[in-house]
């Protein structure tokens, strides 16, 4: 999917579409940092792998494939889900990025020079929601799926008439990264690297899937994706519309759930469509970190993080970034329906 931010300007007017602009974590209520324990996390062994990917089929910005070593370390299980982050903001009186009112002198630094301010009364919370379209449409254009919708926020994930009943085991969406990266402090863990996730979702393989070389082997479904034409008709063979109660496919080789599907993952890494390239000068690379700086050329002015690993709408007529080597850059204050996040902690 191409960038997440969706902005219209008109005569004198600028339409939001898809944003909520960054501002300071409020207050908290315990600012303790909790004690960080390994229950519900994996050791993962640490190696040498080859991360990204030399497929032709692949997106340009996943190329070319390198050497990297990463050194051991624990990994959440499972993506932190709903019942996970309302024990979180619980203790802690947190309050996410889709609920907050953005502020547009943060937002305009991710804009052109120039661009003038919209009216007060669309600078609301809010975040982005996937919306089937009715009819087929361009596949270029994914203003037909996706809405800014005014209230829509982690509790509330298609709007203010909707609620977490029968969702609690779902993994926790529109979250936006400086709020999976205040999670994870407080509870002593951090966001993976991307060099980390993907070595991890690889699960001890180098095969073009975190399962192997076929995308559902004998038939089975291995990942909560999109089945059908994207995005009007989802034909919901693997069970599921949306997101999936976090382990309900197959774990992969380090005992990990979902690492593929379900919603797309945080990584701490900033986004450079260029830094596969860089690192490939080198014959080893020692636990990246990522880029010094964002860099995308479709949104010169975005500051994007990567998030790794496809979701439930990832389709084969579409994105197909069900892949280890997947990546995509997603403006580090957006929300949306299908991205989440995994913590990790540093092996003492």
């Amino acid at each position: 999917m191409k960038a997440t931010k969706i902005v219209a300007i008109s005569i004198g007017v600028v339409a939001l579409a898809a944003t909520v602009a960054f501002m300071k974590p409020r207050p908290v209520k315990d600012t303790r940092v909790v004690t960080p324990d390994q229950s519900g996390m994996v050791l993962i062994p640490g190696g040498v792998f080859m991360m990204g990917t030399d497929d032709a089929e692949s997106y340009d910005h996943e190329r070319p494939a390198h050497m990297v070593q990463v050194d051991r370390f624990w990994m959440d299980k499972t993506e932190v889900t709903n019942r996970q982050f309302k024990k979180f903001v619980d203790a802690t009186v947190y309050i996410t990025l889709a609920e907050r009112h953005p502020s547009w002198e943060e937002l305009r630094k991710q804009l052109p020079p120039g661009t003038p301010a919209p009216p007060d009364s669309v600078l609301v919370p809010g975040s982005l929601v996937f919306h089937a379209p009715t009819q087929p449409v361009m596949l270029n254009d994914y203003t037909q799926w996706w809405q800014w919708r005014e209230g829509v926020s982690w509790q509330h994930p298609e709007g203010p008439g909707s609620n977490l009943e029968g969702r609690w085991d779902h993994p926790v969406v529109h979250i936006a990264y400086p709020d999976a990266l205040a999670y994870a402090q407080y509870y002593g863990k951090r966001l993976p690297t991307e060099a980390e996730w993907e070595f991890a979702s690889r699960g001890g393989k180098n095969d073009r899937y975190s399962w192997g070389e076929e995308v559902s082997p004998q038939g089975k479904f291995m990942a909560n994706t999109f089945q059908g034409s994207f995005p009007v008709r989802n034909l919901k063979e693997d069970g599921f519309e949306t997101t999936s109660p976090v382990g309900s496919f197959p774990p992969n080789g380090y005992g990990l759930f979902d690492m593929i599907g379900n919603v797309w993952e945080w990584t701490g890494d900033w986004y450079d469509a260029t830094y596969f390239q860089t690192l490939a000068k080198s014959r080893l690379t020692l636990n990246p970190h990522g880029p010094a700086k964002p860099f995308d050329p479709q949104d010169p002015y975005g500051l994007k993080r990567v998030t790794k690993g496809g979701s439930f709408l990832c389709a084969s007529n579409y994105c197909v970034n069900y892949r280890p080597s997947a990546r995509q850059a997603t403006a580090f204050d957006s929300g949306q329906s299908h991205i989440g996040f995994r913590c990790v902690k540093d092996v003492e």
